[in-house]
């Protein structure tokens, strides 16, 4: 069944370049400015939209990411409040996939078939879920897929031969390769060890391979750009709302940086 995914990027495909994802944290710094922040994405050069769920104990992500989702929840987001901040952005746009990304900890607090069940009618097309491993796909990945969501796998520079086709197996969406080993926010990836990654991982998925964790410019989202299917930025979006002087300065940050982004993506292939 075709997807808001899998039509995004067939629809790349014939333009032949690659897609930008976006990462930002769901409530930061407010409610009414992440909304705001989410619903100029697309317009900005988002092509598609990962929403950060803020959790206390995030393990793979780095200090700017952290800082965004304490932000958050200081301000009160919960897992209630990313859904209904969800179902806002679809009351004007049917068409941009949204992921959540996160941890298995605040879905399992909400409950697993709630959880997909109110993800579902809020118009959540993926979930990116950082601590769950394969051998736990009966917890989440197998009854996400069931409810009609994609779950989308990490591959990583230490996930070798033997691991990859286990990381491979119910993933779905796009596969999302970490281009460093580390947190966000890191050193930016090589694009050469990255191209090499990436051709490793086609030989054994026929699903896109987007690039994530220490991209920041447009020039580094070319780089990756002109042989990946999509680059994906979060911490120096992220860095921007964290840097503004308001909470208005930083979505306008945020959306000028986007379109920087998606400036370069779209002349990484000429």
């Amino acid at each position: 069944m075709a997807t808001r995914i899998s039509r995004r990027f067939e629809a790349l495909k014939e333009e032949n370049r690659a897609a930008l994802v976006t990462f930002t944290i769901a409530g930061d710094p407010n409610y009414e400015a992440s909304l705001a922040t989410l619903r100029g994405l697309p317009e900005a050069g988002a092509d598609i939209i990962e929403l950060g769920m803020p959790f206390t104990d995030p393990m793979a992500d780095g200090p700017a990411i952290q800082k965004a989702g304490q932000r958050a929840l200081r301000a009160g987001q919960n897992q209630r409040k990313t859904l209904q901040m969800v179902r806002e952005f679809r009351q004007h746009d049917q068409d941009t996939p949204i992921v959540l990304m996160g941890y298995y900890n605040p879905i399992y607090r909400y409950g697993v078939e709630a959880f997909l069940k109110d993800a579902s009618e809020a118009g959540i097309d993926g979930l990116i879920v950082v601590d769950l491993p394969p051998e736990h796909d009966r917890e989440l990945c197998s009854p996400a897929m069931a409810a009609g969501l994609d779950f989308v796998r990490l591959a990583t520079p230490t996930t070798d031969e033997r691991r990859l086709p286990r990381v491979l197996e119910n993933s779905s969406g796009f596969i999302y390769y970490v281009s460093v080993a580390g947190v966000t926010g890191g050193r930016a990836p090589t694009p050469d060890e990255v191209e090499h990654a990436i051709g490793r991982i086609r030989e054994k998925s026929r699903l896109p391979v987007a690039v994530g964790f220490g991209i920041r410019s447009a020039d580094q989202a070319a780089a990756i750009g002109r042989f990946a299917d999509a680059v994906v930025v979060g911490s120096a979006l992220v860095d921007c709302i964290d840097k503004a002087d308001s909470s208005d300065a930083g979505t306008r940050a945020v959306h000028e940086l986007t379109r920087e982004l998606a400036g370069g993506v779209r002349s990484a292939r000429g």
